[in-house]
């Protein structure tokens, strides 16, 4: 089940919990990537508030967001690096990611292994993936009133599980958000000495997220994606030079004539006048 993206969008940037949210776990990404210079990084499902330190580094910053959830101008002061996207074929060449992270995506989706395959294509031999997952033993899946109560929370050996199945070998985990989902001033005030706190001293289990490390193993994923000649190029967003010759991509045989692989967030009518 996928929220709707101006859901999460006044989540994370219009209340006080979610910029506390987006706050601890950027925290501990930037912890675990250190700096992406020179790199192209990506975020799946509702990743960008956490893309946001990696603009002014990275070569490439590309917000992927699920057609089901909808797409919007990310960042809002500046030029666009979202793009609508299948879970199944994302408009990216093979081996192209050096970074990415997956926030609402995996535990929304109906094909988790789909969409994992896709990433697997998708990431550089070299590269790192990190899936930020909420805790099933943790608050935060209980409660609605924010993202992390949807979809199917998962412990940190089914999330493993699933990643060995298609292609990934885990290097390392973290839990995040300590403090409760609540909207109370006093628990905002304390959520940064809270998350401090709990991930120095408390249990991973009490964390209301996961985040699980993987990296690229050498066997092929069970369902790879289509290759990568039968997918569009995101002109905008891979930066292409001017003047250089461009391949002559195609749209696959079976999607009907006068459609498009993968829509556009301008093709999304009512689904893509956010800002954030």
């Amino acid at each position: 089940m996928h929220l709707d993206v101006h859901h999460l969008r006044d989540f994370y940037y219009r209340s006080q919990l979610g910029r506390a949210v987006q706050k601890g776990l950027r925290d501990e990404l930037v912890a675990r990537w250190g700096p992406a210079r020179g790199l192209c990084v990506a975020g799946y499902g509702f990743a960008v508030p956490l893309l946001r330190p990696f603009l002014g580094q990275a070569t490439r910053v590309i917000g992927l967001m699920p057609a089901p959830q909808g797409v919007m101008h990310w960042p809002a002061d500046g030029a666009n690096h979202s793009v609508l996207a299948d879970e199944a074929r994302w408009p990216l060449p093979n081996d192209s990611i050096d970074r990415l992270v997956m926030l609402h995506g995996l535990e929304t989706s109906d094909r988790p292994m789909a969409l994992l395959d896709e990433a697997h294509r998708a990431l550089a031999p070299q590269g790192r993936a990190v899936f930020v997952v909420p805790s099933r033993s943790g608050l935060w899946a209980r409660r609605d009133a924010t993202p992390f109560g949807y979809g199917r929370p998962g412990s940190r050996a089914q999330i493993e599980r699933l990643l060995r199945e298609c292609g990934f070998t885990p290097v390392g985990h973290a839990a995040a958000l300590f403090f409760p989902p609540l909207s109370h001033r006093f628990w905002l005030r304390a959520a940064r000495g809270i998350e401090r706190a709990g991930r120095r001293f408390a249990p991973e289990r009490f964390g209301g997220a996961l985040l699980v490390e993987a990296i690229r193993s050498d066997a092929a994923p069970r369902q790879p994606g289509l290759p990568v000649e039968e997918r569009r190029p995101l002109a905008v967003l891979e930066g292409v030079p001017q003047g250089r010759a461009q391949p002559a991509w195609r749209v696959p045989a079976q999607v009907p004539r006068g459609a498009k692989a993968v829509p556009r967030h301008s093709d999304m009518p009512g689904r893509n006048h956010g800002k954030a």
